[in-house]
């Protein structure tokens, strides 16, 4: 008598082949639009210089990037519960391959924000589905080692990002910053339309339109409002910064009043009963202010070097990589503690430590 063939097993196989190879592209696709993100922050000063802007007009380059992360991201959530893992990535990274595609054949400043802005649409989308993945695919004793790889993206993409911006600009046009990014970010994205697999099952699942108009003018108001304190003097400022930060903090209350009530009955667009966690919410307010030091450094310190102290935009990047460096080599060996002695607090009392 012929042996079927166990289709079950087989499937299994498939689907953790699949996972394997899902979490290495999400992986280097994060890395390619983290390091875009980092990349502008050495090449203000000359971007200044040659479009002929002044230094607050050229920080909108960056400032636009994040406000328009901030816009979006709230939305991944439902994006992600709606759609297929495949078809959410390809979204992602054509978005972000078109935006480096314009800002690579920028002609002028507002052609190379809009670039900026479509980017940004698909970095705002790339890291909530990469976390999501991590969370659906990877097994809880794991997530440690998989969160430590994810934190070596985090962390050296923005530390080679200015480096990488000082080798380019040193002798190249500031157009290769995003000439170079592009085909990497074209690669990426062949290789995970042809190989990504849907790891994830959608749900039939209802977006609430006024949630996410009050998310933008929270979300948005905040990082308007914070990005132009620096320019408050400004008198050709369109809205005071006094003015966008309490726009956003009245709509963020309404927001959180809103999703309030959308809990009862499970159509939330952020689901903030997440905060009832004391932890979660420690953990988030560290990382926050983790980033605001990270980003606020790669942000200001190569317009200091450059305009006070006259450093060329090679130094400048080389300043900005030890630190990246250390946190990429230290971010495994957290992983595997994470795994081994959970988030705890190191005491004398407790087992000695070992990444392994």
């Amino acid at each position: 008598m012929t042996r079927q063939p166990d289709v079950t097993h087989s499937d299994e196989v498939a689907d953790q082949r699949a996972t394997r190879l899902v979490i290495p592209l999400l992986l280097v696709s994060a890395f390619v639009v983290i390091l875009n993100e980092t990349i502008m922050g050495v090449a203000l000063p000359a971007l200044n210089r040659d479009l002929g802007i002044s230094v607050s007009t050229g920080q909108w380059l960056t400032s636009a990037f994040m406000l328009v992360m901030a816009v979006i991201i709230p939305v991944t959530g439902f994006l992600l519960q709606r759609f297929h893992l495949r078809q959410v990535f390809i979204a992602a990274m054509t978005l972000f391959s078109l935006g480096t595609l314009i800002c690579f054949l920028a002609p002028n400043f507002t052609v190379l924000l809009l670039g900026r802005i479509v980017q940004a649409s698909g970095t705002a989308i790339m890291m909530p589905l990469l976390m999501t993945t991590i969370l659906n695919t990877v097994p809880s004793d794991r997530r440690g080692r998989v969160m430590g790889n994810i934190s070596i993206v985090m962390a050296v993409a923005p530390a080679v990002g200015p480096t990488l911006s000082g080798l380019i600009l040193s002798v190249l046009d500031w157009r290769w910053l995003f000439g170079l990014v592009l085909p990497i970010a074209l690669l990426a994205l062949g290789l995970g339309a042809a190989f990504i697999r849907n790891v994830t099952e959608p749900r039939a699942a209802r977006i609430d339109v006024l949630s996410v108009i009050v998310s933008a003018f929270a979300f948005g108001g905040l990082v308007y409002g914070f990005s132009s304190l620096g320019k408050a003097a400004d008198a050709d400022a369109a809205v005071p910064p006094w003015a966008a930060l309490l726009v956003g903090s009245v709509a963020l209350v309404l927001f959180v009043w809103r999703q309030i009530g959308l809990q009862r009955e499970e159509r939330a667009l952020l689901d903030l009963r997440v905060f009832q966690s004391r932890q979660f919410s420690i953990s988030i307010a560290l990382v926050l202010v983790s980033f605001m030091a990270l980003f606020g450094t790669i942000i200001l310190l190569p317009l200091y070097m450059q305009n006070v102290l006259g450093h060329d935009t090679l130094a400048t990047g080389l300043t900005l990589l030890p630190g990246g460096l250390v946190m990429g080599l230290l971010a495994p060996f957290v992983g595997r503690l994470y795994d081994r002695f959970g988030p705890r607090p190191w005491s004398p009392r407790a087992r000695a430590w070992s990444p392994w």
